[in-house]
């Protein structure tokens, strides 16, 4: 891909962007046309965000449109980090975690979920028909039954073979083991101008039971500030946590950085912590993603190798080897 394909896809126009208004009423011109847009986190991105394109063109809502596009991975078996095939905690038992923000500040969070695969509408779910923001285990299970949810039994066999495999070398030791952190966050932008996220995964590889990552928690694993933009992140969950990750890159963009410094800073944050914390970065990687409220998009990683998906109208979904720190 040449760098002026590259700018079209990150920014739009075929042109860098690299600072925003630092007031929220000059970010979009309301006489514009807006060009929907929807990136996501790693490959799977691809398949997500052509989906949420598809309806973004027909008219649907961002939120709509992004539910739409992660189910495609919950409902997937062969994925090890997301809905059905994820990967199971070290006593065998997957749990999956999810949250959701649309642009006007409305949220809904579950975590720890045993036996609902689609936990991206069960948040969507608890921020829309609750009057709390966030329901864990038993309580978010209970929850989803009784709104209808099938019930199905989320360790596929590839993945109770590779944990057998996993127990007969490592034990039951209650150290992080960094095995897989391939969350899938995805944002959108519609016609109407309006952002959503969701954030969707099955959390790290034989954690311990009940672990919970940044990925449920709005301000670590997604931020929507329907005024500024959006962002997400996938990874290493305590470091997300650590620095409320993708809160910190809206308000980057807040103060005026593009989406691609915002997720910069944000990173380098992250490893400024370590090295407070002399703590060492082996096996450690994070990546942000983020979409500013007039379509432009970042990414950026701790390390090598974070990818991210890119889809807008009338161009071929792109996927992005994004910048990273270290490598």
């Amino acid at each position: 891909m040449n760098r002026k394909d590259f700018l079209k896809i990150i920014t739009g126009v075929g042109a860098a962007l690299p600072f925003l208004s630092l007031t929220r009423k000059k970010i979009n011109n309301p006489f514009d046309p807006i060009e929907p847009v929807s990136i996501a986190t790693w490959r799977f991105g691809m398949d997500t965000t052509a989906k949420a394109m598809d309806l973004l063109e027909d008219g649907s809502s961002a939120m709509d449109a992004t539910e739409a596009g992660v189910k495609i991975c919950e409902a997937d078996p062969r994925e090890r980090s997301v809905g059905l095939g994820g990967r199971p905690d070290r006593d065998g038992v997957v749990t999956l975690d999810a949250c959701c923000m649309d642009h006007l500040g409305n949220i809904g969070s579950v975590a720890a979920v045993e036996d609902i695969v689609h936990v991206s509408s069960l948040a969507r779910a608890v921020m829309e028909k609750t009057p709390h923001v966030m329901l864990v285990a038993e309580g978010a299970r209970q929850f989803a039954l009784e709104m209808g949810f099938p019930k199905e039994k989320l360790l596929v066999e590839d993945s109770k073979r590779e944990w057998e495999k996993w127990k007969e070398s490592s034990g039951y030791n209650p150290i992080i083991n960094v095995e897989n952190h391939d969350t899938i966050g995805q944002l959108s932008l519609d016609k109407n101008g309006h952002l959503a996220g969701i954030c969707t995964t099955s959390g790290m590889g034989y954690k311990m039971h009940g672990r919970v990552g940044d990925s449920p928690i709005i301000g670590a694993g997604l931020y929507v500030d329907g005024d500024i933009g959006a962002a997400t992140a996938t990874g290493h969950g305590e470091e997300v946590i650590r620095v409320v990750g993708s809160y910190r890159v809206v308000a980057e963009m807040e103060r005026g950085l593009s989406p691609q410094m915002a997720c910069e800073e944000a990173v380098r944050k992250i490893y400024d912590f370590f090295k407070r914390r002399k703590s060492s970065l082996k096996d450690t990687q994070i990546g942000f993603i983020a979409m500013n409220k007039r379509g432009d998009v970042g990414g950026y990683s701790l390390r090598s190798g974070f990818q991210f998906a890119v889809s807008r109208s009338g161009i071929k979904p792109q996927l992005i080897d994004a910048e990273f720190l270290i490598s």
